[in-house]
Parts: C-alpha cells; structure tokens; sequence
C-alpha cells in the first residue's frame, strides 16, 4: 500500500468538527436529532434500572471515580452522586446500548449514539456548555462515526473481528466532545491523533454473551472525551490519524474507501440516516422479525404445525446473528437472544412482538425454545445485494401439511426509508422510561429533550433521576 491513503481526510473531518455551529444546522436535523437522543436516553433509562450488567458497572464506576455528590464531575443517568467525567461517560455509553435497543446507522452499520451523546453530555457538565452546543456536538459526533465506519467498509471490518460502533465511535465521541470544548482545527487533528491510540473493540463478546459490547461502546465516548481534554490542553497526538501509513485505514482494514470518510460532509447530515430500532435485538434480524410479526398477526401462533422456518440474510448478517446455527439455537443469555435470528424469529411467529420484558419469559419459554431449533439461516442473494445500504430480509415458512408462506422485506421498520411515526416513538419511549419514572416523571424528560435548546446537560440528568432521588 502506498505511504498514505486519501489527502488531508483527517483534516477535512477535524475542520467539520471543531467549526460546526448551531446555525449551520437545518432545523429538519435539529428535530431529528432530538428524537435520537430521546430514544437513546429513554432506553438508558430503562437499562439503568433493569439491565443485568447495570449493577457491577455503577459498582466499578464508585470505585475509580465517584466525587461525592457535590457541583463537581458529570452525572450518569438515573443515578445520584457525581463521578469523573471519563467514568460517566464510559457508563452512561454502556448503560444506553446495553438493550440493543439504541439508534441504528444501517450504511454505517453501528450505533452511533453510545459514544457521542454521552462525551457531549459529559463535556457540557465539565464547561456548563448550553443545549444549542449539546446538539451541535452530537450531530458532528454522529456524522464523524458514521462517516469513519463507511470509510472503513463494515463487512471488512466484521471480517477481522472488529466492533465498528467501538472503534469508528471512538473518533465520533472526539468530534463531539472537543466540539463542546472548543477546540481549534489543529486541536481537533490531534485528538484525532490521540483516539487513534485508543480506538478498539472486538466481536468475540459473541462467543458466551459476553457484557464487553456494552462495555466498548461505552469506553469509546470515554476514549473520545480524554482524547479530546488532553487536545484542548496541549497534547500532541499522532498527525494524519486516519489516512497515514500506520493510521486508521491501514491498520484495521485491507482496503478502505477513504473519500467516503468526507463525502457530502454539510449536505448529507448522519443524523437524518440513522434508524430507531423496534426491537431490542441486533439490527440484522430485524426485516425478518417484521415478516415473522407479519406472520403472526395474520395467521396467529402457528408453531405447533410449523415444520422448517428459512431466513434469508446477509453474509454479514448469517455470521453475526446466524453461527454457530446450533449455539444460535439454544441462546442462554440476554445477549445470546439478542444475537440469534432463530430466536428472534421463534419470539416474533410466537406472539407478534419482542420489547425488553420478553426475553425472561421467551427464554424459558419451552415452545418458544422448539420453534428457535426448526429455524435456518442462509445466505440470500437479493439481501447480499442490498447490503450494506439496506438490512433486508427474507422469510419462508413451511407448515407441516405442506403450505408455505414466503416474504421479503426490504427496508426493516424504523429505518429512514421507513421511519416510525412520532406517535411510535412518543409509545416506545414511554414503555421504557414510564415503569421507572412513572407518568409524570416521563413525561418531564420528554419535555425536556424536546426543549433541548434551551435546556442544560444538567437539566437532563435531573429528570432522569426517579422522585426522591438525590442528584
């Protein structure tokens, strides 16, 4: 490979970066970017509370970094006292993608929101930043993640084990925090320099269930957010971070597309094509759970008389989501459901839907448990060809007096192409804030990040705490 790849990317991102204003942004983004946030949020909520990992994390978080309860440090959601910025960050990041539940960038193929809403949110705690800087950092954080992980090419980066929502995350959670902090150009290129030290994660969370996912997602925010602290205060950190020999597009993939890392940068805004997840399970099965609750809903719970169920999907999507088929037939875990499409599939025929409360249930659920075992997973030609710009599915469904049903699903629910109604949203997010906040206290929080622009970091918090608690 030649000594560098693309010229000055790094710059042209760190100028998008660091020079991104309020005003620069159409109001159709602001708006969208408001809704992701409430449904980041909301879910962080939820998980805050109900999560199995939660627990150990806010355990380990008063270990290396509680600061009392008093003006000092950032805030995690849900949660009283204050603690250094960096462990907030980490821990809100991990706490809002610990239901598989968050946002979803399909041509990028990661969440976007993990790493950069909680590095802004921590960054605006640290300088008192308003919310019209919050916003103006998240969508930079949003389009420099997005952008860095399409360059990478996803199904390479899948290929060699890399989790792209870590490590493409890592750079977005630069970008909007050193937003918030006001660095220059050439602060921003450094932090840059600084995250490409830092950027990691790896798929092998798949082999037992592993909480490292959430974990990694949240560690790229906090990675972001020192990278972009020590910028702001001096630090030099390695020149062209992402086009150099040794930089990004080298080091983690064989041939990345680096042009696509500054594409359309102020026309195409990443925030507008990013997706709301129905279903808090990995992004890939979703156009099957759409036809599986097609199913459902027109013919009722026929697992009793199914003989075979066939999923079409992608490569990318039959190695995350469908293999090893026989440990993919017998999930365990949360997680282990979260990343099988046989079960998610079986849940889907069973009952029509999978919200959060189902997995307890479903993964004890006998029948349900038969059904994941008559699913199979291939490789679909139409979806291969669809991927990376499309998550589509198909489905086939072979009853044992020998009808069969077959569907194919383009664009899943929720993806731009087909987005969820506003009333949609307002019913997903209540679902999951209300069983912990209560009516009023849900409806405090929506109101809050929907007047974001006027409203503090701090504001936020505050109406993520449950009635009682002290912030």
């Amino acid at each position: 490979m030649s000594e560098t790849i693309g010229t000055n990317i790094t710059r042209k991102l760190a100028e998008h970066a660091a020079t991104l204003k309020y005003e620069d942004i159409p109001a159709s983004v602001i708006e969208r970017a408001k809704h992701l946030i409430a449904d980041f949020v909301g879910i962080a909520v939820r998980a805050a509370h109900d999560a199995e990992s939660t627990p150990s994390m806010l355990a380990a978080a008063k270990v290396l970094g509680e600061t009392g309860s008093g003006g000092a440090g950032a805030t995690i959601f849900s949660t009283a006292g204050k603690f250094a910025p960096p462990v907030a960050a980490l821990v809100n990041g991990a706490i809002g993608h610990s239901m598989d539940f968050d946002p979803m960038n399909t041509p990028a193929s990661l969440a976007p929101s993990p790493s950069a809403i909680p590095a802004a949110l921590a960054a605006a705690e640290m300088t008192g930043a308003s919310g019209k800087s919050i916003l103006t950092a998240i969508v930079a954080g949003y389009d420099v993640t997005c952008k860095i992980s399409q360059a990478l090419k996803p199904a390479d980066m899948y290929e060699r084990g890399f989790h792209p929502t870590a490590v493409a995350g890592c750079f977005g959670a630069t970008a909007a925090a050193g937003n918030v902090l006001g660095l220059t150009v050439e602060q921003m290129m450094h932090a840059f320099g600084i995250a490409l030290s830092e950027a990691a994660g790896s798929m092998q969370y798949l082999r037992n269930g592993a909480w490292t996912k959430r974990f990694q997602a949240g560690n790229a925010g906090r990675n972001g957010l020192v990278a972009a602290t020590f910028a702001k205060n001096g630090f030099t950190g390695a020149v062209d971070a992402l086009e150099g020999r040794f930089g990004l597009f080298h080091a983690y993939v064989p041939s990345a597309e680096p042009e696509k890392a500054v594409a359309d940068i102020r026309k195409v805004w990443e925030i507008e094509t990013t997706g709301i997840k129905p279903y808090p399970a990995c992004r890939l099965s979703h156009a099957p759970a759409d036809l599986a609750s097609a199913f459902y809903i027109e013919h009722g719970d026929k697992s009793g008389e199914i003989a075979e169920v066939a999923v079409g999907m992608s490569n990318t999507g039959l190695v995350i989501t469908g293999q090893p088929e026989e440990h993919k037939r017998e999930p365990k875990s949360v997680v282990d459901g979260q990343f099988s499409t046989h079960f998610t599939v079986a849940v889907m025929l069973r009952q029509g839907r999978l919200t959060w409360d189902d997995y307890g249930p479903q993964l004890a659920d006998k029948k349900t448990l038969d059904l994941t075992k008559k699913v199979r997973v291939f490789q679909d030609p139409r979806v291969e060809a669809t991927y990376p710009g499309l998550l589509s599915g198909s489905l086939k469904i072979s009853l044992r007096n020998g009808k069969s049903y077959e569907s194919y699903q383009k664009v899943p629910k929720g993806d731009p192409e087909n987005f969820v109604t506003d009333e949609e949203l307002r019913h997903k997010f209540s679902s999951l804030v209300r069983p912990c906040l209560g009516q009023g206290g849900e409806t405090k929080l929506y109101d809050v990040i929907a007047s974001l622009e006027t409203r503090s970091a701090i504001d936020i918090f505050s109406a993520t705490m449950p009635s009682g608690s002290a912030s």
